[in-house]
């Protein structure tokens, strides 16, 4: 009788540690840029018309970073950083493109990094740098 009760606590047990891996991953890289010297502005950045999500927005120089952070607690599947498909990037793109316009940043002053945390004991945290390629950015 109470079986479809302890159920969905599971499910909605299984869903909040789905998302407190990704909010420890975003603390984690926050941290690990700014040690090395970015400055950190914005994180979870959605423009006002949706259309994508940036995890992390930084400043390195005159450079506005946009990092997608990938968190996960193996790295069984594969590395996290291979695991963003095609329609994360131009979501990702979309959401960076009205974040640049916003402030005024020339699409030539953009990059993409992607941050994975390995959520082990320590985490193992790796930043690939230019990780994405913009579209209609010269090379």
């Amino acid at each position: 009788m109470m079986g479809w009760f302890y159920r969905a606590a599971g499910v909605l047990r299984r869903r909040a540690m789905a998302a407190d891996r990704g909010r420890v991953g975003e603390d984690l890289a926050h941290r690990y840029l700014e040690r090395r010297g970015l400055r950190v502005v914005g994180r979870n950045y959605r423009p006002p018309g949706g259309g994508g999500e940036v995890d992390l927005v930084a400043w390195e120089g005159d450079t506005l970073v946009f990092v997608e952070v990938k968190a996960r607690h193996t790295d069984a599947s594969g590395a996290p950083e291979r695991n963003i498909g095609e329609a994360k990037r131009v979501a990702l793109q979309r959401a960076a493109r009205a974040y640049a316009r916003r402030a005024g940043v020339d699409w030539e002053r953009v990059r993409f990094d992607v941050v994975s945390v390995l959520l082990t004991q320590p985490p193992d945290i790796r930043h690939v740098r230019d990780a994405i390629r913009p579209s209609g950015k010269r090379k």
